[in-house]
């Protein structure tokens, strides 16, 4: 039977599977931060980009499925969150998708498709839609192009798992372990104020996406999805049933299927 967490109670207690060992690991000083990558097997680069308020620890069930179908799994931890620093300056998308470009630079990655979940979708967006040249394609799971496309917020016993593990995961890394609540304040103005693409914008974007909701998603609106499907060329729209925002967590094997069908058809 394929393992499930719908409602993130291992999660909650254990977190995701470990990561896999790896000696490529480390930090890049750029723009006032240092940001923390890992990368792991071989083959074509995907980069995976966690939600708000987590890590790249979140991906433990993705990076091993990446690695048994030949690709190149790199992690990083988005400013400011995991392991990763930032300075006083607010949250930006642009700024987040500026240090993904520093990592590549590190690696020698000329070129890559992104996985994003949730605010890691909207930064491998705006790569695609400023680093085309950079970016084979953009899996992006469960997020929006500008504020109208989210929920009114409803607090639910899985969202609350899952930012108990955020905050004993944030103790456990982050180089200011006692700043928590002020990391939380500094997201949450970044996400309801970001990102402001318009129709146009999207409609410049000339890489292969997939645009990805699911069925109980609790913070995007599925009419939101189809607006982002519509608006950039050629864009998939892919919806996970039975899970919510934290798919990859939920089913594991239902979100990396979808994953690999997708870099399969960009050729990644």
């Amino acid at each position: 039977m394929e393992f499930q967490d719908d409602d993130l109670e291992k999660f909650a207690a254990e977190g995701a599977a470990a990561l896999p060992a790896t000696d490529v690991q480390g930090f890049v000083e750029h723009d006032g931060a240092r940001i923390w990558f890992a990368a792991y097997g071989s083959g074509m680069p995907v980069i995976l980009l966690h939600g708000g308020l987590g890590n790249s620890g979140n991906w433990g069930y993705q990076v091993p499925a990446l690695i048994d179908a030949g690709y190149r799994a790199i992690v990083i931890d988005s400013r400011g969150h995991g392991r990763s620093t930032r300075d006083l300056r607010p949250y930006s998308y642009e700024l987040m998708a500026s240090d993904v470009l520093a990592v590549m630079d590190r690696l020698s990655i000329e070129k890559a498709a992104v996985v994003g979940w949730s605010d890691g979708a909207c930064t491998g967006l705006i790569l695609g839609r400023t680093n085309m040249a950079r970016i084979a394609g953009v899996f992006y799971f469960a997020c929006n192009m500008d504020p109208s496309g989210t929920k009114e917020f409803v607090p639910t016993p899985i969202i609350d798992r899952c930012f108990s593990r955020h905050v004993k995961d944030y103790a456990a890394l982050s180089a200011t372990p006692d700043q928590f609540d002020a990391f939380v304040q500094a997201v949450g103005l970044m996400q309801r104020t970001e990102p402001n693409y318009s129709a146009a914008d999207l409609a410049a974007i000339h890489i292969p996406v997939a645009i990805v909701h699911s069925e109980h998603d609790e913070f995007i609106k599925r009419d939101h999805a189809d607006h982002l499907a519509r608006s950039i060329p050629g864009a998939d729209l892919i919806v996970l049933s039975g899970v919510s925002h934290f798919a990859p967590l939920q089913r594991p094997a239902q979100f990396n299927d979808a994953v690999l069908t997708f870099l399969r058809k960009i050729g990644a």
